[in-house]
């Protein structure tokens, strides 16, 4: 219709061109300069005419060419799953997307030309929102600049959704406001996923932190990658110091060949794998730790190592207790059925041999040795008798240096027999105990009395007396002698275990049921031909109950 409409202005300014210019010619130009004239007239409406056309092709080309470009823009935004706007430099909305008209309900409304205060008189669910927007618009304004924020706006179900919104104001070269393009992104999504994220990882965090075993990552070159504080709080090493330090330097030297292997079967089984090991702590103290260990798979790959480790020390010595008090109770059952079944018979026969002896003169250094054996078969009696019978503790208060110096007056000779010295340092202040003194007698004559026989080419015995703290009495018994080898100090106090040629090993395990009647503690510590020493220590009072020995 348009272009009808021009054809007809086009034909009629022409008629009247051609007519009129004609006119105009025969009346008041002279005949020679007329023929003249009409052809500067033809010439130039061809020329007007032609300018008029080009022009006005240039012009439909070039709508052509914008109108296309404003439909590929209006395509590629409507395409696009975020809210897109563009606004004049008043605030006014120029073009927006579907997405974003049908985000604040206004799929109907002839939005052009209109800020967003305006708009909100369109969709009451939405007004708060649209005015708002107003707010944050003039925000970027003054920021001059890329501004970017989250908008959190409510949906009619009840729920929100939050938008990570750019907004950018363009200017013109005097630096008044042009327009302003915004962006949103509906990131609600990704911010659920992001705080289930987060969620995960302090999950994660409370139970690799405030787990109360270890928990330890490698690399797979043994690295350690990771640790919680409980390593610190277990091994005493400084956690910030072993990360990125190999495991090989925490491990004794007999484990260190082994790493690599063990590495490659937890990558290679795909499976926990379970193991105790023996390491020293940051005081040398030997440690053990029940480990339990599980390949770190990502995206299909092993790219690590992660385990547990629970330090079982305790348990293994409280294991190792129990089985001394089975094995203690096996014996004292024993011991009260052969006991007494010996003596008997025994009190036959050293009566028979001491008769013999009398009235046969010749044979007397056979008769004495037999004697000296059924002695000593009646000490062994004897010894298995009191692991036998219940012995009610009648606790006292005793002076501890009083106990010891009288055993050692009675030790004396025999370390002079051995050529042994004995230094012993008491307190002079009196340290009272509560015990049954007899019982701790039996137990320093124990332990002094196998210092001395180890000191077989003579030696000093040093005694020393001391208390811990307030509570805890300790006394130590060092020797210099042949010591004791790794292998046999772990069973000492076992039954019939014993070092000694003709020991029976049942005088280390009186002691040991002595110092347990007693809530002490024994230890040793020996390296061979370097001596050894035993420390014992006692609360200095008891409960106020009866303890009783089986």
């Amino acid at each position: 219709m348009k272009k009808k409409k021009l054809i007809l202005i086009y034909f009629i300014a022409s008629m009247i061109w051609i007519y009129g210019s004609n006119y105009f010619i025969s009346r008041f130009v002279p005949p020679f300069y007329g023929d003249l004239l009409a052809r500067v007239k033809e010439i130039f409406y061809i020329v007007l005419t032609g300018a008029f056309f080009n022009f006005y092709i240039n012009k439909t080309v070039e709508l052509h060419s914008s109108k296309e470009d404003r439909e590929r823009l209006s395509t590629l935004i409507n395409s696009m799953v975020d809210f897109v706007n563009f606004k004049d430099g008043e605030g006014r909305w120029i073009e927006a997307n579907e997405f974003g008209l049908k985000l604040f309900q206004l799929e109907n409304v002839d939005y052009r030309g209109k800020k967003d205060s305006e708009l909100a008189e369109y969709t009451s669910f939405y007004a708060d929102a649209l005015r708002y927007c107003e707010v944050s618009d003039e925000e970027a304004w003054l920021n001059g600049k890329i501004t970017r924020i989250e908008e959190v706006l409510p949906v009619p179900d009840g729920s929100v959704k939050t938008f990570d919104t750019i907004k950018v104001p363009l200017f013109h070269p005097d630096g008044s406001r042009h327009g302003m393009v915004i962006i949103g992104r509906d990131i609600t999504e990704y911010k659920k996923m992001a705080q289930q994220l987060a969620e995960s990882q302090q999950q994660y965090k409370s139970l690799f932190e405030y787990s109360p075993d270890i928990v330890y990552m490698m690399d797979l070159h043994g690295n350690f990658t990771n640790i919680n504080s409980h390593f610190e709080l277990i091994t005493g090493f400084k956690r910030e110091e072993m990360i990125g330090k190999n495991v090989s330097e925490l491990l004794p030297k007999k484990y260190k060949s082994h790493i690599q292997k063990f590495i490659s079967s937890v990558t290679e089984e795909i499976k926990p794998i379970m193991y105790e090991i023996k390491v020293p702590d940051a005081n040398e103290n030997t440690i053990i730790l029940q480990c339990t260990t599980v390949p770190i798979v990502i995206n299909g790959q092993i790219t690590g190592i992660i385990g547990y480790g629970r330090d079982v020390t305790n348990i293994r010595k409280t294991e190792e207790r129990l089985r001394r008090t089975e094995k203690l109770s096996v014996v004292g059952e024993l011991s009260a059925s052969v006991a007494h079944e010996i003596r008997n018979p025994l009190t036959s026969l050293k009566g028979f041999v001491q008769l013999l002896k009398v009235e046969d003169e010749r044979h007397q250094f056979y008769y004495q040795i037999m004697l000296d054996e059924l002695n000593r078969i009646n000490h062994i009696v004897g010894e298995l008798l009191l692991l036998a019978k219940p012995q009610h503790l009648k606790m006292t208060t005793a002076v501890i240096q009083k106990l010891l110096t009288d055993v050692l007056s009675l030790l004396n000779t025999e370390a002079s027999l051995y050529n042994v010295q004995i230094d012993a340092k008491l307190p002079e202040e009196d340290i009272l105990l509560e015990c049954e003194p007899n019982q701790l007698k039996q137990l320093f004559i124990n332990l002094i009395k196998n210092a001395i026989e180890a000191s077989v080419n003579g030696g000093m015995i040093k005694i020393n007396l001391n208390k811990k703290n307030q509570d805890t009495l300790v006394i130590t018994i060092k020797d210099n002698g042949i010591g004791i080898s790794k292998e046999r100090l772990k069973r000492l106090g076992e039954p019939f275990y014993s070092s000694k040629e003709k020991g029976t090993g049942l005088g280390l395990t009186v002691s040991y049921r002595i110092v347990q009647s007693h809530k002490g503690t024994i230890q040793f510590e020996s390296q061979k031909h370097h001596g050894t020493m035993v420390s014992v220590s006692f609360p200095l009072s008891q409960e106020p109950t009866i303890n009783t020995i089986h």
